[in-house]
């Protein structure tokens, strides 16, 4: 079963990204046909960056990267659930992505971005994008753009509009495609 980390990709305190997170995960499970793991970058607590090798050589002296050298390195796939602050991602989660270079290569991600104006974030994961090609990442084709954040989120958590499902559904039917194709590319290695 291919191993899925939902990323919450948000450090604030009072972040629509976490119930956000909690529901996608849900979803996920749903669905069935991933092993799935959230992990919330608020709770990982990176430093800035404070590694005195490029990544590209996996060397790590700090116990933080070598910890979230091992979260990441045993995903097949990944789900990043990101905010959009001034129109792209945050310095938090390119930090968390620039501690590694290998436990990223090859792997499938999809993108499920949000923010409080109408774009849904989908300028933030356009953004991104260059960033995963760089890693060798496979971005799905398809991916999520949710606007109004703010009206989605209350004290029982993040209440789905109509159809959302479905588009998400569609994301994890391209990484589970990625994942398989991945799959069968190390078997004929």
């Amino acid at each position: 079963m291919t191993r899925l980390h939902v990323i919450s990709a948000a450090t604030r305190p009072t972040s629509a990204g976490r119930p956000l997170s909690r529901w996608v995960t849900e979803q996920v499970r749903a669905r069935g046909g991933f092993e799935v793991t959230p992990v919330d970058l608020a709770e990982i607590a990176l430093p800035f960056l404070d590694e005195p090798e490029y990544a590209s050589t996996g060397v790590y002296t700090h116990q933080h990267t070598r910890d979230w050298s091992a979260l990441v390195d045993s995903a097949d796939a990944f789900l990043f659930v990101l905010p959009m602050y001034n129109g792209g991602f945050t310095a938090p989660f390119k930090n968390a992505i620039d501690f590694l270079y290998s436990e990223w290569r090859d792997k499938p991600v999809g993108l499920v971005s949000y923010s409080a104006g109408p774009t849904g974030g989908a300028p933030a994961a356009e953004m991104l994008l260059p960033v995963l090609n760089r890693l060798g990442m496979r971005p799905a084709e398809r991916s999520v753009a949710i606007p109004g954040i703010s009206g989605l989120v209350g004290p029982e958590g993040f209440t789905a509009p109509e159809g959302l499902a479905g588009e998400l559904a569609g994301v994890l039917d391209d990484v589970a495609e990625l994942a398989a194709r991945r799959a069968a590319e190390a078997v004929t290695v």
